[in-house]
């Protein structure tokens, strides 16, 4: 469940060392990345974040360089590699490749997390750690001390520590019954909207997504594939179609995988298959801040339509009534056993909410900066996200906008998707025959004033 990009910078790349005494002299903004997880006695309680007295920043930091002519395909290549390796349970979950030798005399750099540790939407605001908004970087306060690492604690520490977070999230539990004590008739409606949220989801799981080649036995190997696009391709097509931008993205999945399924042989009439959407319910005042908060919608995606219009229109309704449905809030309401639930219950929580028979593949798609960024003053170029594979699914498809951009990258299981480049291959087919569509629909319009505007979304 590791998580990441693969990030392109121009050239030349800076010296190993300079990157590594940036990275080194800003992660006290980010405590985590030098802490690991320490398991309770007798699995008394969920693991524990702690300092890790054995942190090696050159460990996490690596370089490597790829042979001539350093294509995008090898970058790619590298990517998959990186991703087929486990991270050290015993160190903190987090590896930085620094790789050189790209074409055009660029670099990059390959960022690899674990979910635990951070998702999407926190990740953007991490990443202000590295990356800075001028070619010179940033000073940084440091706190004037250097690092040392806490004592780890012994066995009675780490179960008094579990105990702790019990009792922190039963106060948390206890002012929530205060303030519901307080406003009983808010507290009503909030507690009807959320059984009714995980009634859709139980009635989800008794409809469960069609099986396709997509939900097979996977295996500890990846592979990869990106596929770059502009931003304002996107917004043409959502504002001449009445659309969001979100909606376009689903509507360009669908129509890859209908193009794949076809080239497999199967037969796409009336199929539907479904996307876990991951949503964020972080709090604007809560971006930045470690860990994960996060609920899901199983969005529709019709490949039984055709034409490529049409399927974005259905999609969209389809994702108009899902946020109209309560089916985001009854996945957070599961998720938030989290906080105060024994391990057992946690874990039988967590698979109702993210149980695979529920979805046939990851679609996600987070918004980046519209603004150059920086690394030791080289400009970041090009973006490509990298999600991450739950049992029997060979697919995961994220996407992220960046300075102009929006690139889909593509994570799929070695053995069971050796033709992931057809799906690569369909989204910029996709992409291409929607933006021709608005295209001429403008010219329509233009030539006819008459005929009617799209509703706006």
């Amino acid at each position: 469940m590791h998580i990441g990009a693969v990030t392109v910078f121009e050239g030349p790349p800076p010296p190993f060392d300079a990157l590594a005494d940036l990275l080194r002299s800003r992660l006290h903004l980010v405590p985590r990345y030098r802490q690991r997880l320490a398991s309770l006695p007798l699995g008394a309680g969920r693991p524990l974040w702690v300092d890790d007295p054995d942190f090696d920043l050159e460990y996490h930091l690596r370089q490597t360089a790829l042979p001539p002519p350093g294509s995008r395909e090898q970058l790619l290549n590298l990517t998959s590699r990186v991703f087929s390796q486990q991270l050290d349970r015993s160190r903190p979950l987090w590896e930085m490749w620094v790789v050189e030798g790209l074409d055009d005399g660029r670099w990059a750099l390959i960022s690899k997390t674990h979910h635990a540790l951070i998702d999407g939407i926190s990740g953007v605001d991490l990443a202000t750690v590295l990356f800075d908004l001028d070619r010179e970087p940033r000073v940084v306060e440091h706190p004037g001390v250097p690092w040392r690492p806490h004592r780890p604690p012994s066995g009675v520490e780490l179960l008094a520590g579990g105990v702790r977070g019990l009792v922190r999230a039963g106060l948390r539990l206890s002012e929530r019954a205060v303030r519901a004590a307080a406003h009983p008739e808010r507290t009503l409606h909030a507690g009807v909207a959320a059984l009714e949220g995980v009634g859709e989801i139980a009635w989800a799981a008794l409809n469960p997504a069609p099986a396709t080649p997509l939900n097979v036995e996977i295996g500890p190997h990846r592979r990869f594939a990106g596929v770059a696009n502009r931003l304002d391709d996107f917004k043409l097509i959502k504002s001449t179609f009445g659309t969001t931008v979100n909606d376009v993205v689903l509507a360009v999945v669908t129509g890859a995988l209908r193009g794949w399924l076809r080239s497999r042989g199967v037969r796409t009439e009336g199929l539907e298959l479904r996307a876990l959407v991951p949503v964020s319910t972080r709090a604007p005042d809560e971006h930045g801040r470690l860990g994960n908060r996060l609920a899901v919608v199983r969005g529709p995606l019709p490949v039984y339509i055709a034409d490529p219009v049409a399927r974005l229109q259905a999609v969209k309704q389809a994702m108009d009534g899902l946020k109209e449905s309560k089916q985001a809030l009854g996945a957070e309401t599961l998720a938030g056993v989290q906080e105060f639930a024994p391990p057992t219950i946690l874990a039988q929580a967590s698979r109702i909410n993210f149980s695979t028979r529920l979805f046939n593949l990851i679609v996600t798609n987070v918004p980046g900066p519209q603004i150059p960024l920086y690394v030791c003053g080289r400009e970041l170029q090009d973006v490509f996200p990298v999600a991450f594979l739950p049992q029997r699914h060979a697919l995961a498809v994220a996407i992220m906008s960046y300075n102009g951009s929006i690139n889909f990258g593509l994570l799929g299981d070695y053995d069971a998707l050796p033709d992931v480049d057809v799906i690569a291959a369909g989204v910029e087919l996709e992409v291409d025959a929607l933006v021709r569509r608005a295209r001429e629909r403008r010219e329509r319009e233009a030539a006819d004033p008459s005929e009617p505007a799209p509703a706006p979304a």
